[in-house]
């Protein structure tokens, strides 16, 4: 058995819950890529993967994450497909477990995944915890955005929602996909169930806008605010490089070097007085 999740945290959240529950025991492989922002046309192609990565690392320059393209630190994610069906071929009775939750993060990599198993239809199985309720660790009833929050307990409950993906499945969804990806646009977003809906690349500046004063802020600090605040988040990183673009475009003073999410303040741009006043 393999499992498959979109963000780290899912592993180790995941992989306690095998003490609980033997039988789910398997390999634990994540899908690193954040295909919920960024360019997605043409995203099987070499030309596509290729222009993806460079837009990555034009949004990592000079930030905390600089370098993460290409210093191996991250799992390559056409390697790790690569991995699965050759597992898939070799071993006849080995199965996939998709793990997805109601966020966008994880119904896009499900979305960028699905089309590439179609061979194997019967053994590739979905856990979409849509809309479902679990119980936290203080026992109350919660709805959970990330498979990260679910406590170890509730997790061994929710192997029971595994089923199989189905045939119309596997026909829609690599559509629906391929209809995004030929729209090119920068950020996507989760409407409900496994519809998505695009925006160009600037769809969080004007709720980041609404944060900045006339006083400065800290880069870090004003995106601690708006993760903590805002109804539709992203990455720390993507946020950090929306911010660097504002400053480019002249909407923000900036003080310091904009690099490094703690290296500069910014604040509204300054009013010039009016001449003759």
């Amino acid at each position: 058995m393999i499992h498959i999740v979109f963000q780290h945290n899912d592993i180790e959240a995941l992989r306690k819950s095998f003490e609980l529950a033997p039988s789910l025991q398997g390999d634990i492989l994540k899908i690193a890529d954040d295909f919920a922002v960024g360019p997605v046309e043409g995203i099987y192609t070499q030309a596509g993967i290729e222009a993806r990565k460079q837009w990555w690392r034009e949004v990592l320059a000079g930030g905390n994450y600089e370098g993460l393209v290409d210093n191996g630190s991250q799992s390559d994610d056409q390697q790790t497909v690569q991995t699965i069906l050759d597992r898939l071929r070799e071993d006849p009775e080995e199965v996939i477990w998709i793990w997805a939750a109601q966020n966008k993060h994880d119904v896009c990599g499900y979305y960028w995944l699905i089309s590439q198993l179609k061979d194997f239809q019967g053994r590739i199985f979905l856990l979409y915890l849509n809309n479902l309720p679990f119980i936290n660790e203080k026992g109350n009833l919660f709805y959970p955005a990330n498979l990260f929050e679910i406590p170890a307990r509730e997790f061994v409950k929710a192997q029971k929602l595994a089923r199989p993906v189905t045939l119309s499945e596997f026909e829609i969804d690599p559509d629906e996909w391929h209809r995004l990806c030929s729209e090119n646009k920068g950020v996507r977003i989760l409407e409900g169930g496994k519809k998505l809906v695009q925006f160009d690349y600037d769809f969080f500046d004007q709720d980041l806008k609404k944060l900045i004063t006339g006083d400065w802020i800290k880069a870090n600090k004003l995106i601690h605010q708006y993760l903590s605040k805002a109804r539709h988040t992203t990455g720390d990183a993507y946020l950090l490089w929306r911010i660097k673009q504002l400053v480019i475009s002249g909407q923000l003073d900036v003080q310091g070097e904009p690099k490094n999410m703690k290296d500069f303040e910014i604040k509204l741009k300054a009013e010039l007085p009016v001449s003759g006043s």
